[in-house]
């Protein structure tokens, strides 16, 4: 499944390496930190595309939406957990993020493209996850600690390719 993330601020990526000694202890913790904006079903390719037409086919179909989508800010707040997630091991630990029009550009995707159940629309939380699957206290006490929040500027979007595990394009925003 194809996604479109939020690059995030080498600020998030220290705050992750200054509770490293806590994260270890969960059964996965996360090495590339991402900001998932909206997630995109196979089904909307074409099948037999080749990874290179692949990312090309999603960048037509975002450009319009990210050329009349000015650059924004969006703030990790607070470390918090979802002790019943979707899918996945529990719980999982996250940066919070909050950000008005991050939000207002997950629902324009999710109005255009549909959502996946369970994840996007009203069920989606702007996160930028941790480590997951590890003991519940453990998760308690990280989601008690005072963290300075972390703002910075998105001006561009990541594709990600699930296949590679990398990111396999970018998309400018532009006012």
């Amino acid at each position: 499944m194809f996604s479109v993330n939020v690059p995030v601020s080498g600020r998030t990526k220290q705050l992750a390496n200054r509770i490293h000694p806590d994260l270890i202890q969960f059964q996965r913790m996360r090495d590339r930190h991402t900001l998932v904006l909206k997630r995109f079903d196979d089904s909307l390719l074409e099948r037999g595309l080749s990874p290179n037409q692949q990312v090309a086919a999603f960048r037509h179909l975002l450009r319009p939406l990210a050329a009349n989508t000015a650059p924004f800010t969006v703030r990790a707040t607070h470390i918090d957990t979802f002790d019943e997630p979707p899918v996945g091991s529990a719980p999982v630990v996250y940066l919070a993020i909050e950000s008005e029009p991050l939000m207002e550009f997950h629902r324009r995707l999710v109005s255009e493209f549909g959502p996946i159940d369970g994840l996007e629309g009203e069920k989606y939380t702007p996160h930028v996850t941790l480590a997951r699957g590890g003991a519940t206290a453990v998760a308690d006490r990280l989601s008690e600690m005072t963290v300075d929040p972390i703002e910075w500027r998105v001006t561009s979007l990541d594709i990600w390719d699930p296949q590679f595990r990398e990111i396999a394009g970018r998309i400018s925003l532009t006012e």
